[in-house]
């Protein structure tokens, strides 16, 4: 019989989606208020995977992702994205009477074996968490690189992402070494994010 034992801290990350440069730096500015120092900022990615975010932020889409230096315990998902929803609520616009978002942000973590998002929204595939929230697990590391499950949405599987969540994965090697924290996985090689 295994004994339970607490899981390791996690790498902290936010994908963010706007057409609106403003709106992203005003989120940037306030998540790292929040949640602490941002250690990775990747490039303005064009996000034109569907037309679902459309009528809300705009025709031109572009996704960041915000990775955080302090490691976070892993329960905590489900309180990290009340606050950026409350985050997104606070960012939007009225438009006649709607009230329309003009930022997504999309918080999960990275451990050395998996890529988790959180979810307001239940299917089959997400375990609830508490308050509302669910978590999914997008990619599992496998072989050397990261792979999509039968879910995971179709950004994700895009080898851009693949690129910038391998150099994350080597970040938070050496985040967890700062920290004290055991490593187990070998060193990655780092890919040039390109558009």
């Amino acid at each position: 019989m295994g004994s339970p034992t607490p899981p390791d801290k996690a790498l902290l990350f936010i994908g963010t989606l706007f057409s609106n440069e403003d709106y992203y730096i005003e989120a940037q500015q306030s998540l790292e208020r929040i949640f602490g120092e941002i250690v990775m900022e990747t490039p303005a990615i064009k996000w034109d995977f569907s037309d679902y975010y459309k009528d809300e932020l705009g025709e031109s889409i572009y996704r960041r992702f915000v990775f955080f230096k302090k490691l976070i315990h892993q329960e905590n998902l489900s309180t990290i994205k009340l606050i950026t929803n409350e985050l997104e609520k606070s960012l939007s616009s009225d438009v006649n009477g709607v009230r329309r978002r003009n930022i997504n942000l999309d918080p999960g973590y990275l451990t050395p074996a998996k890529i988790v998002l959180a979810s307001t929204k239940d299917y089959s595939h997400r375990i609830y968490l508490k308050d509302g929230i669910y978590a999914e697990v997008t990619l599992i590391f496998k072989k050397g690189q990261f792979i999509p499950h039968i879910n995971t949405y179709r950004d994700y599987q895009d080898e851009k992402y693949l690129r910038i969540f391998m150099i994350a994965r080597k970040l938070l090697n050496i985040l967890r070494q700062s920290e004290g924290q055991r490593t187990d996985f070998k060193s990655v090689r780092v890919s040039k994010i390109k558009d």
